[in-house]
């Protein structure tokens, strides 16, 4: 079990007042007394589903806030495959960001968070892919071992075992393999290597969580015989915090940001429906829990522990906390006597942490400075504070992970805060601060974690801590804090961060992918950034033979942590079409460095530093462009306008008031990005500016929306239906409907071989209707489908060209696809056809 950070173990209520997600969390005397009840329930509940976002915050919610069950979300991915509303980030970047929305989330609804190794590498139609890229095997162990380590009483399954193809492959795989672990983590010779941490477990049923969408409408469910589904009345309305839990719900669910996933709190009545399809029947067909002893009693020698709960919950004083302690301690200590079992350590640290709240005590191991390099010594303050009366003696700090003991022997006195420091050693061998299933390179479909210890951990693994060892009524409790750093933000006041370790010095390469459109050489920068002062080295740029760099490399000496330089490499393609990758690292006594540092830093998560190699993609490429100026619509955020000025194009990124006639009339063309009429109001006022832009003789396009969330139904100027059709294999064959179209021929020559190598898939959301106005360009269809023909349509509209299209620009660019940039040129180039052109490659 991964030891629990922070100060307290999951309390709701204090952080349903959303602050920076990095501050600590201070619970008031509300949410002190519902750990106080948790601590009697001894029942627990794992649902498990396929990404972020699939779990059901209300059912969560419930069963953590009401029941008072200790509830846990497996997700068996970490949504790196989606997209991203708030910024540019994707693939794994997305899912640093959407793994911390998750930590957010559950930190509201009263959830623990749990993850597999699976990678989401996009959409899945059917199971049998999924399951296969995946490696199933693998996930599948993942899945057992969550079961044993979690031991939960019931399994909740969001997605349906028994309807493949009906709904995204992941949902369905996940579904698979639940129901499969559902025996095999009872089971010792299966996977018995996990058996040297965790016990074989059985759950004692399992249920798939339905509801109206897996039945199509809501009028249908309304007329479908629940008989044998559990209806759970989940509408429930805690008068202590004046919420309901839908309200608690919605605020877990708003966590999901970069899905657009805000969601308004609803109030009264509510059922979620549960089909049994594993374990023993029930006949109260409102519990889950019916025949299952989730009091002390199942613990053996349990039964006295649970008496002197229930004696502290009936005695508890809101107006005073602290006098709860003495008892706390007790039943701590009873809980000591029995052993270490699995409920006895999940509520001792539980516990703990309750009386420390209580107590008010506030513990805190504060950086000098955010980052750190290993092998440093850096500054620790600490505040150790008891808002109590209650006497506790500061016995001594443990600094992590070299047991650095530093004696104490403090008495806390009742709101006096004694001031202590002192200077902590960092290991030479301890890991940079990093998610450590991106420590190694993984697979399309699974993350590499071989230490079986770590998978499943939600988080970062942070090393450098402190615990603090508190007497207390005659017992050593001991507190791990990780250490911090925090500083004060004029505007939003207290900002936490946690201490990172970082390399003694990082590189990058400013730009991740160079275009080569003739042998003419061009400057690569590449920046170094010093992770501690007085750097000396060499840094240096590698590719292939037959690319030239000049020079080899470049010495430097850097005097100031954090300080930072430029260096400019030139570099000369080979004759030929060629792809390489570049890599720059930096040489300080004999020791490479060549790891980029990533820093995202969004107010909703906590930040986080990723460590990737410093690299970026050189293609010299047979791309024919011309001179167009382009204006670009942002939608929900994408790195193509980085790839256009690669391209050699001028580009302007345009706010809302930028849209008017006068201001659209310097530019050839506009492009509005991902999801641009999904996520940006304004552009349904200014349909009919830009709609006489291309009357003019101007080429407009526009790249996916997703048709459930437009926020206008007129994005064309012509009659057009956006669908959820997809090409999800990203290397099935491309035919060409209107081979002689000028898309496909001018300035350059497309053909199949442009279409592969594209990463994830080949697009998404097409139109299946359309005004006969727009040329369907390709044609192309996943395994036993019929053709998707709205992948780029093409419209004539007064005297310019109105395109739409469905193919993922936004992924293709940013990775190099060379065949992405060409068509991309092509669409850009419309405008140098004819009309009469047009109608004799088409008719």
């Amino acid at each position: 079990m991964q030891k629990i950070q922070g100060y307290f173990f999951l309390i709701l209520f204090c952080s349903l007042q959303i602050v920076c997600a990095q501050q600590p969390q201070k619970p008031d005397a509300v949410a002190i007394y519902d750990q106080i009840q948790k601590l009697n329930f001894l029942g627990s509940v794992l649902y498990i589903a396929a990404h972020p976002d699939d779990e059901n915050t209300r059912l969560i919610s419930y069963l953590s806030n009401h029941t008072k069950a200790r509830t846990g979300y497996l997700s068996l991915t970490r949504g790196d495959g989606g997209q991203n509303l708030i910024g540019a980030e994707l693939r794994e970047l997305l899912g640093v960001i959407r793994t911390q929305e998750l930590i957010e989330a559950r930190k509201i609804d009263g959830g623990e968070q749990f993850f597999s190794r699976a990678n989401d590498f996009g959409y899945s139609k059917n199971p049998d892919e999924t399951l296969q890229i995946w490696d199933k095997e693998k996930v599948l162990s993942d899945v057992v071992w969550a079961i044993r380590k979690f031991q939960p009483d019931v399994i909740i399954n969001r997605f349906d075992h028994r309807s493949p193809g009906t709904t995204h492959g992941h949902h369905t795989a996940s579904a698979l393999l639940s129901v499969a672990s559902f025996t095999m983590a009872n089971d010792p010779t299966i996977f018995p290597e996990q058996l040297q941490w965790v016990q074989p477990w059985q759950a004692k049923r399992q249920f798939f969580n339905t509801s109206w969408w897996f039945y199509g409408s809501q009028a249908k469910f309304d007329a479908a015989d629940k008989t044998n589904l559990l209806a759970i009345q989940n509408g429930v309305y805690f008068p202590s915090i004046g919420k309901s839990n839908q309200e608690i719900a919605a605020l877990s669910r708003s966590r999901h940001q970069s899905q657009g996933f805000g969601s308004t709190g609803v109030r009264g009545e509510d059922v979620e429906y549960l089909d049994l399809i594993n374990g023993d029947l029930v006949k109260d067909k409102t519990s889950i829990f019916e025949g299952i002893d989730t009091t002390w009693n199942r613990v053996a020698g349990g039964k006295p522990i649970g008496e002197l709960l229930s004696k502290i919950t009936s005695q508890y004083d809101f107006k005073n906390p602290a006098a709860s302690i003495p008892n706390l301690i007790k039943a701590y200590n009873k809980m000591q006597a029995l052993g270490t079992n699995h409920w006895t350590i999940l509520k001792s640290e539980a516990i703990k942490n309750i009386i420390a709240a209580c107590a008010g005590l506030y513990l805190e191991a504060v950086a000098q400075n955010q980052e750190a390099t290993p092998g440093s010594t850096i500054k620790i303050k600490i505040e150790a504070i008891n808002r109590s009366d209650v006497p506790m003696q500061l016995v001594r700090l443990t600094a992590l992970p070299n047991r650095q003991i530093v004696p104490q022997n403090l008495m806390l006195k009742n709101n006096s805060a004694p001031k202590i420091g002192f200077d902590m050693l960092l290991p030479t061998t301890i890991n940079y601060t990093q998610p450590y299933w991106l420590a190694e390179k993984g697979t399309v479909g699974m993350y590499i974690v071989k230490d079986q210890k770590n998978r499943g951990i939600p988080d970062i693994i942070r090393e450098a801590k402190v615990i603090f060892t508190v007497l207390i009524n005659g017992t050593e409790l001991d507190f791990e804090q990780n250490v911090v750093y925090k500083y004060n933000d004029g505007v939003k006041g207290e900002v936490y961060n946690y201490l990172d370790i970082v390399p003694e010095v990082t590189t990058a390469i400013q730009d991740k992918v160079f275009l080569f459109k003739e042998e003419k050489t061009k400057t690569i920068p590449v920046k170094v950034i010093a992770g501690k002062d007085a750097i000396t080295g060499r840094v240096q740029l590698e590719l292939p033979e037959n690319w030239i760099v000049s020079p080899q490399s470049f010495p430097f000496t850097l005097e100031k942590k954090g300080s930072e330089q430029l260096f400019y490499f030139d570099v000369t393609p080979p004759k030929e079409a060629s792809e390489a990758t570049a890599k720059s690292s930096v040489t300080i006594d004999y020791k490479q460095f060549d790891k980029e540092k990533i820093s995202i830093d969004y107010n909703h998560i906590t930040k986080q530093q990723v460590l990737k190699s410093a690299e970026a993609k050189c293609i010299k490429i047979d791309l024919k462009t011309n001179s167009e100026k382009i204006g670009y619509i942002m939608g929900a955020g994408d790195e193509v306008p980085k790839s256009l000025i690669q391209m050699g194009y001028s580009v302007t990124l345009l706010k809302p008031e930028d849209i008017t006639p006068e201001k659209l009339a310097v530019f050839d063309v506009i492009i509005t990005g991902i999801r641009a009429y999904n996520t940006m109001e304004f552009l349904a006022k200014k349909q009919t500016i830009l709609f006489d832009f291309v009357k003019e003789g101007k080429t407009m396009i526009v790249q996916y929306n997703n048709p459930d969330e437009l926020i206008t139904q007129n994005i064309a100027p012509y009659p057009m239906k956006i669908s959820k059709d997809r090409v999800t294999e990203e290397n099935t064959p491309v035919r060409f409907l209107a081979p002689n179209h000028p898309v496909l021929n001018i300035p350059n020559t497309i053909t199949e071989k442009d279409f592969t190598g594209w990463k994830q898939e080949q697009g998404l959301y097409y139109p299946n209707e359309f005004d006969k106005a727009f040329t369907p360009i390709l044609t192309a269809n996943d395994k036993g489908e019929t053709p998707k023909n709205g992948a780029l349509l093409v419209a004539p509209y007064g005297k310019g060209f109105y395109v739409y299209t469905g193919l993922s620009f936004f992924r293709e660019l940013p990775e190099g696809v060379s065949g992405a940039f060409r068509l991309l040129s092509n669409m850009i180039s419309l405008k140098n056809a004819t009309q009469e052109t047009v109608q004799k490659t088409t008719h």
